[in-house]
């Protein structure tokens, strides 16, 4: 097991300890025949890496793209906006510095703007590049901003990045007891997003708030599809996503766990979502892309996750909600050794008791980088009985469905 101890965290990350921390390359344990598959097929990511974070080098972003082109990767959806990014101002300069990054990869680079252009990238060998906020704090309170994200691009935006925002409640917000939804400049940012062609996604989001946006949505945009663009499904796992922090306790008492037990838990797994968000979106025409991260799952995977696990949790949420509504996405932060003093150093973002920092310490501190496991993600799913039209779908088609409709 690969510790990532609190001390080597706040560490210096020009550590050499730290910096070796990768993901795990499981690509030469794949088959020939799922090599090509992924060739020949449009994949989509999506990962979350903000400049200074997950990469603070043009270089870093440009070779982890070869390696993802290289290897059949038809591109992802990358995260523009979260707490590096508390205003517009912040936003667009985070928006320049990945332009730069992406540009400077020696895949040609198609930046998406409809559905079309992820097929002109997989069918020119370009790696198609796709915009997404994690967080409405941009916007600075103002609607008419929503334009100006599309302006830069922005294909989907979540509500919420964790914590309570103007727009409704976050994750993290409602495990420490916010039972807020949904509000009234919530609404108005929904009607905008739909107005501007940019997808609803629902990730990060208190359950509270998401019943509130999908309630909204059904009744005022009907029709309309939206998604969690990196949700688990906690049922796979048998874990409880909704708990608060005292309730979890409560729980961890009655149980009479101590914190040395492996099944003690300090949260709940508060990112993942129930089987009845998951078919809420699902009967909306949505999708629910599953994230491979593993130190979300914190005392399931104490070390790196397998391409088996990551097929294990594609199946999961297949027995939800049906093939024609799950997607895959990684969530990968390209690196941990600057996530961690990240975390630490910014506890307002994170306050779940230690859960996050804790899942780095037991070992789980690699992150899924896509291209190292796509392919022996196919042999299992081969494995478990999937044909190649579902691997398909699964894979983007799911996805790129739903944007048609959105964009």
């Amino acid at each position: 097991m690969r510790k990532l101890l609190l001390a080597m965290a706040i560490a210096s990350a020009s550590s050499s300890v730290i910096a070796s921390v990768e993901t795990k390359d499981w690509y030469e344990d794949a088959s020939p025949e799922a090599k090509q598959y992924v060739k020949d097929n449009i994949v989509l990511d999506f990962y979350a890496s903000p400049f200074g974070t997950g990469w603070d080098k043009d270089s870093e972003v440009a070779q982890y793209i070869n390696l993802a082109h290289d290897r059949g990767v038809t591109g992802a959806s990358i995260t523009l906006g979260a707490p590096h990014t508390p205003n517009l101002l912040a936003f667009k300069s985070e928006h320049a510095k990945w332009k730069a990054a992406t540009t400077a990869a020696k895949a040609p680079i198609r930046y998406i703007d409809s559905v079309e252009d992820f097929k002109l990238a997989h069918e020119n060998g370009e790696y198609a590049v796709m915009w997404n906020s994690q967080t409405t704090m941009p916007l600075e309170g103002d609607v008419a901003n929503v334009a100006v994200l599309a302006e830069l691009g922005v294909k989907s935006m979540q509500l919420t990045y964790n914590e309570t925002e103007l727009t409704g409640s976050g994750v993290i917000s409602m495990i420490n007891g916010d039972t807020s939804g949904l509000t009234d400049f919530g609404k108005k940012v929904l009607d905008e997003l739909v107005k501007n062609g940019i997808t609803v996604d629902l990730s990060h989001t208190s359950h509270y708030t998401t019943q509130g946006i999908t309630d909204y949505m059904q009744a005022n945009h009907k029709g309309v599809p939206v998604i969690y663009s990196h949700s688990p499904i906690a049922s796979t796992y048998g874990c409880e996503p909704h708990e608060t922090l005292t309730e979890t306790q409560q729980r961890m008492a009655k149980q009479n766990l101590s914190k040395d037990d492996p099944n003690f838990r300090l949260a709940a797994c508060y990112r993942l979502i129930s089987d009845e968000q998951a078919k809420t979106v699902a009967d909306m025409g949505g999708v629910i892309s599953v994230t491979a991260t593993e130190w979300m799952m914190d005392g399931i995977w104490p070390e790196d996750i397998t391409p088996k696990q990551f097929a294990e949790m594609i199946d999961g949420a297949v027995k939800v909600v049906g093939v024609d509504h799950v997607g895959i996405a990684t969530d990968d932060m390209m690196t941990t050794a600057k996530v961690v003093p990240f975390t630490i150093a910014n506890p307002d973002k994170y306050a779940d008791n230690g859960y996050m920092v804790a899942a780095f310490n037991k070992g789980s501190t690699g992150c899924a980088e896509l291209s190292k496991h796509i392919a022996g993600v196919v042999d299992s799913l081969w494995e478990m009985g999937y044909s190649n039209d579902d691997l398909e779908k699964l894979f983007g088609g799911n996805l790129m469905r739903v944007y048609a409709q959105t964009w």
